[in-house]
Order: structure tokens, then C-alpha cells, then sequence
């Protein structure tokens, strides 16, 4: 599912906005969502699930190629963790 099928969804609902509004809005919910994360902060919204920043930690590896060890940098990784709601109902 695109976010395009997410504004045609909630615009075929009934709800009487437009398309273009739906994307504004739908756009903008995930802007915040970004930017949070990018300033640290956990987002967590309620029966949906928690989106936060974790650190993984730098380590070496291996080129598939020559063998040769290569050092990997630690980096930042965004994390999904659903929540209860969501996951009963994708059983």
C-alpha cells in the first residue's frame, strides 16, 4: 500500500474533503512523525505502535568479493515496534 491508496482510501470514506487536502494532511502527519525522530524523541502513537532512533554499534565485516575485512561505522537505524492493537489484529 502506497500512500497515493491512503488518500484514495480516507477520500472514498466518508468524508467529504478533498484528495488533495487528504495528501496535505497525510503528508504532513508524516513530516512530524520525521521530524521527531530526527530530533531524538520516540513517537508513539497509541495502539498503532512506537517509532524510535536506536544505535547500532560499529563492527567489521567481510568484502564477499576479496575477503578482505572492512570496518563498518556505527550508524542510527529507525525501529518499528507495533502496538497491542495492531498486533491482535494482524494475527
Amino acid at each position: 500500500m502506497t500512500k497515493k491508496d491512503i488518500v484514495m482510501k480516507i477520500s472514498t470514506a466518508e468524508t467529504e474533503l478533498k484528495q488533495q487536502d487528504i495528501k496535505h494532511v497525510v503528508q504532513k502527519a508524516l513530516d512530524v512523525i520525521i521530524e521527531g525522530l530526527v530530533q531524538g524523541q520516540t513517537v508513539e502513537l497509541r495502539n498503532f505502535g512506537i517509532f524510535k532512533i536506536k544505535e547500532r554499534r560499529g563492527r567489521t565485516g567481510r568484502n564477499p568479493r576479496t575477503g578482505q575485512t572492512v570496518p563498518v561505522p556505527p550508524k542510527k537505524v529507525v525501529i518499528f515496534k507495533p502496538g497491542l492493537e495492531m498486533k491482535k489484529l494482524v494475527k
